[in-house]
């Protein structure tokens, strides 16, 4: 029995202890071969997202499309900065430099060769009606074709006076060359001395063609560069580029009276054909085109008659390139059209007029100011001739936008101040930015709120709704007292 026993326990299993640690023990439990997975709850469409194909697709085409949103947005803002837009500025004004160079190089390089500039003088004399001074450029231009016609035959007979002197110099240098070979050989008792001097001329001329070899590949390079430099600096000498692309301290003429010759000119360049040609054909080159400049405020005014076949919406289209053409800004020029047929009013502001600030409000200057809600108008600046501006605000709604900072809130508070001088005025005030633009205001409002926050918006609904409860009251009040009596 003992040994069967001792058999059946031989073949029972072996018992494995699983690690354990215990309690206040700092030794680590022995570790077990287990793997730990981690796992997240996801949605379906997240499943769908990570098994579906055509998920992951729409969700590959959305990241292009942010892809792209966002380098859109990034090139629009590169391109819209400030410094972008003065570097490109800057950029075209120099390229215009170059342009406008050539332009002027080859203008000069035409008055040389021509007449023109003298038929330029003459017209311009005939213009003035200066006939003495017409006399003498006719001279002139009559003399300088003369020379230049003797210049144009003498380049005729040029060729065969040049191969005769070539024939005649080289003849006399090596005459000259073998007379000093002759002078050295006797000197030196050495007969070879007498080619001497030629040698040396052709170790010269050897040396020089070296010299040109190696320098040439440099000029070579260096000869557009040369051309261009010189060509930008021509314009930027005689101001190529348009006034629109200078700074401040570069524009020409800034600040210039406004003359009839200016003008004239301003409207010749706007690049309308038939008024182009229309000046041209004048006899006094378009001055019978404008009326009197007449000072206008802080600028002038001009009438400008248009010839047949330009309309005064041709002008208008232009406006731009007129103030540009008469050295202002595009805020500087103002074109009306006036009663009289085929004819627009040009006024022209002085340079920087417009930039400068305006007086006080006679409000701040008048202490005995008073104000009459029904018949009278509220101070409100000036105009562009300098002018008081003034407004009706009896039943007057206004809407006044702009910008931060651009005097939205103190062009209002200049006509409520003036009301304010009106007894029979009652205010109702809500201002929800709430930063104390309308604090003066407190005991003179019925009602004044000021605030961003929620409380103030419901009070500010509930004025509102109090306002036009009291209108109806008004308006059926009115109703019920009858037709007016005479």
């Amino acid at each position: 029995m003992s040994t069967e026993r001792d058999n059946n326990r031989d073949e029972l299993a072996r018992v494995h202890y699983l690690p354990t640690r215990q309690a206040g023990s700092t030794q680590n439990p022995v570790e077990a071969d287990t793997e730990v997975i981690e796992g997240e709850l996801i949605s379906d469409d997240e499943y769908a997202l990570l098994t579906s194909q055509k998920a992951q697709a729409i969700e590959r085409y959305r990241g292009y499309r942010r892809d792209v949103v966002t380098v859109y947005k990034g090139v629009r803002f590169a391109a819209t900065h400030d410094y972008t837009k003065s570097a490109g500025k800057a950029l075209v004004r120099h390229s215009t430099y170059v342009v406008g160079g050539a332009g002027v190089l080859a203008k000069r390089v035409w008055e040389a060769k021509t007449n023109s500039r003298y038929e330029r003088l003459l017209r311009a004399a005939e213009v003035q009606g200066d006939w003495d001074r017409l006399g003498e450029w006719e001279q002139r231009a009559e003399q300088a074709r003369e020379r230049r016609h003797r210049r144009r035959m003498d380049w005729l007979d040029a060729p065969a006076k040049l191969v005769k002197a070539v024939v005649i110099g080289s003849a006399s240098l090596v005459g000259f060359l073998l007379a000093l070979g002759i002078v050295l050989a006797i000197t030196s008792k050495d007969i070879g001395q007498v080619l001497g001097p030629i040698e040396a001329l052709m170790n010269l001329i050897q040396w020089i063609a070296w010299v040109v070899t190696v320098a040439w590949g440099p000029l070579v390079l260096a000869a557009p560069w040369v051309v261009v430099l010189t060509l930008w600096n021509i314009g930027r000498r005689a101001g190529a580029a348009p006034s629109w692309l200078m700074n401040g301290s570069q524009r020409k003429g800034d600040g210039g009276p406004i003359t009839p010759s200016i003008v004239v000119t301003a409207l010749r360049d706007l690049g309308i054909s038939k008024l182009q040609s229309a000046i041209k054909e004048m006899g006094d080159a378009g001055a019978s085109m404008l009326g009197p400049i007449r000072l206008a405020g802080c600028g002038v005014e001009v009438d400008v008659t248009l010839p047949s076949g330009v309309t005064t919406e041709e002008v208008q289209r232009k406006r731009r390139k007129l103030a540009e053409n008469l050295s202002r800004h595009e805020h500087e020029v103002f074109i009306t059209i006036p009663q009289a047929a085929r004819t627009v009013r040009l006024w022209i502001a002085d340079s920087g007029a417009l930039d400068e600030p305006i007086g006080p409000s006679p409000l701040v200057t008048d202490p005995e100011a008073t104000a009459d809600l029904y018949t009278a108008r509220a101070p409100w600046g000036q105009d562009l001739r300098g002018d008081a501006a003034a407004i009706a605000l009896l039943q007057r709604h206004l809407l006044i936008t702009g910008l931060s900072n651009q005097g939205k809130t103190a062009a209002l508070r200049a006509l409520v101040l003036w009301l304010a001088l009106d007894t029979s005025t009652e205010f109702r005030i809500a201002d929800l930015k709430g930063v104390g633009d309308w604090r003066m205001f407190e005991g003179l409002a019925t009602r004044l709120i000021q605030g961003p926050t929620d409380d103030h918006v419901i009070a500010a609904t509930e004025m509102l709704e109090e306002g036009v409860a009291e209108m109806e009251r008004r308006i059926a009040a009115l109703e019920a007292s009858g037709p007016p009596t005479a």
